[in-house]
């Protein structure tokens, strides 16, 4: 019962607050307002600390989106994680982890990001870890470990930002644009937005974050860790964009969505192809965003966080009804025992291929054609539109095993749509990921805009997406009822599900590697030659000249004349033989 308690408090109480965040948000759009709030939090002498707030209709809302779909990840929580005998710790686990995201979506002040930056990395570390085993270990190593490169970088820009007098990095982005020396905060901002976001070479440990339970891994790739990058950029986008790290991010965030697009196409971990889909968006939004629409960036960033959220939602709950299996290869047939599931999982599915009038629609749509529309060279056009279609494609190919075909798993099983919990929940979402996109559409947007293209580019699309629908229906029917034509093509399937083996780059160079030099230079410096001949060496000379003073200091004459004749004595013998 307390369980219970806990859990629908902390929905009732985030989804109150989350209703009145989008209505202040709303009001902020419409009157064009910015709140700037100082509180001053200790003052001694000359000297106080201050905590700044910044308050817009962009912080409203994404403050209102998070919230939102934390409400729903707890209620969800209650029946997901119901034998779970410390589920008050992990309800806890989860509100500090949406307190540190609110505290880095508010926070003008670089110091206050940092607070939030490291909250989000250490809370996610104890999620991550959440199940005690050695695969939940490493993966939690490894998620710290490369948010540990990003934090190193948002430290440094924090000390350039001295040069400023002051760490409210808002009124002085205008002046650091053009002041070539303070470029430097503009490129470890960048590093640690590529980080926090997982762009290559920092993507393998988003799907390794994959160990932590599945609301976590909801709430985690919709609107909480991966995007705090992409908020980051959005806040600083006037620093790059039309510079030379505009388009390094641009080629980054294009080879990440093209990567992350494939590698889900020859995965078979239902969870590890939701998580490589959430890469492929967020490459998507880093790619836009080094464009300079930092706005297109944002609208994308909340519908794609509507629909993901209810994706893994529907793996939950097949998941916890496939006896904990994550295969794709065994769920067939799954819409005719879970049709309620199957059909938010379908919709969330479709919404993220943009189905027209569905959520990914509105904003994946108006990205592509302000993409035809600009300068882009061939080589970004063609990552843009190729990873769209290889969207298409894993999203069919995973309807296609899990939905159609024949059940694969144990004749006895107990598949159904019991769980009222869990699926209320998703019901929240699934009316959201159908109305949101357009709903979103109508704030942002309320000027008219019209984008003026040719009958083939305006269609372009709509070809794209059908042309990667109907190859993945055709990959998933090879593989399905013929031989798996995958695994005749090993290294080169082995390479694409290993995300071009950019886990074992990870670990070699991020743990392995300067983990084995820490404990070589410990064993050959601080524990050998440097203990040898510096602390043990003084040690001894100091011990053996504090013996002969000692010796000295007892003052017996007795042993100074023996000591003196005996040496005068061989000396003499000496001398005459």
């Amino acid at each position: 019962m307390m369980n219970f308690s806990i859990c629908f408090f902390n929905f009732m109480v985030l989804m109150i607050f989350s209703f009145l965040n989008f209505i202040f948000s709303l009001y902020f759009l419409l009157n064009d307002l910015v709140y700037f709030i100082e509180w001053e939090l200790l003052s001694i002498n000359s000297s106080s600390i201050v905590m700044t707030f910044l308050f817009d209709w962009m912080s409203f809302m994404f403050m209102s989106f998070v919230l939102f779909i934390s409400s729903l990840v707890i209620f969800y929580s209650k029946e997901y994680m119901a034998e779970d005998k410390s589920i008050n710790r992990f309800i806890l686990l989860v509100v500090m982890f949406v307190f540190s995201m609110m505290m880095l979506i508010i926070s003008p002040n670089l110091i206050s990001i940092l607070l939030g930056w490291d909250g989000l990395g250490l809370v996610s570390y104890c999620l991550v870890i959440y199940f005690q085993n050695v695969k939940s270990y490493n993966a939690g190593m490894l998620t710290a470990l490369s948010n540990r490169v990003g934090d190193v970088a948002l430290l440094i820009s924090i000390a350039w930002m001295l040069n400023y007098g002051s760490w409210n990095y808002i009124f002085y982005i205008e002046m650091m644009k053009n002041d070539s020396s303070m470029q430097v905060i503009c490129l470890m901002v960048i590093l640690a937005a590529m980080t926090k976001s997982a762009q290559i070479p920092f993507s393998s440990w988003l799907p390794a974050a994959m160990a932590a339970p599945t609301p976590v891994s909801a709430l985690v790739h919709s609107s909480t860790l991966v995007t705090a990058g992409v908020y980051l950029l959005i806040r600083f986008n006037i620093l790059f964009v039309e510079t030379f790290m505009s388009k390094i991010l641009l080629l980054i965030g294009g080879l990440t969505m093209f990567m992350a697009g494939i590698a889900a196409n020859f995965e078979f971990d239902l969870k590890k192809i939701i998580a490589l889909s959430t890469l492929s968006q967020l490459g998507l939004m880093m790619s836009i965003l080094a464009m300079g629409y930092p706005k297109l960036a944002f609208f994308h960033l909340l519908t794609h966080a509507l629909f993901k959220a209810l994706l893994f939602m529907c793996a939950g709950a097949i998941i916890h009804n496939m006896k904990n299996s994550q295969d794709i290869r065994i769920m067939g047939g799954l819409s005719v025992f879970m049709p309620f599931t199957t059909s938010c999982l379908n919709v969330a599915n479709l919404a993220l291929c943009g189905l027209p009038f569905l959520a990914g629609f509105y904003s994946k749509d108006l990205i592509l054609e302000v993409v035809i529309l600009s300068t882009v060279n061939c080589f970004s056009f063609f990552l843009f539109f190729f990873s769209t279609g290889l969207t298409v494609c894993y999203s069919f190919r995973l309807m296609y095993y899990s939905m159609t075909g024949d059940f694969n798993e144990y004749s006895l099983n107990c598949l159904n749509n019991e769980s009222w919990g869990m699926s209320k929940s998703m019901l929240g979402l699934l009316m959201m990921a159908v109305i949101g996109g357009a709903t979103l559409n109508w704030f942002l947007f309320s000027s008219n805009f019209m984008i003026c293209l040719g009958f083939y580019m305006k269609n372009l699309t709509l070809l794209v997406c059908l042309v990667g629908g109907f190859f993945g229906y055709l990959i998933s029917n090879i593989n399905l009822y013929f031989i798996n034509k995958s695994l005749n093509m090993y290294l080169f399937s082995f390479m694409n599900t290993s995300m071009w083996f950019m886990p074992m780059l990870s670990t070699i160079s991020i743990v392995y590697f300067p983990l084995t030099l820490g404990f070589n230079a410990m064993k050959s410096f601080d524990q050998g030659w440097s203990e040898f001949m510096g602390g043990q060496k003084l040690y001894s000379l100091i011990k053996l000249f504090s013996f002969y003073n000692q010796f000295i200091q007892n003052n017996n004459l007795k042993i100074y004349l023996m000591l003196f004749v005996s040496w005068v004595f061989i000396l003499v013998t000496l001398m005459f033989n």
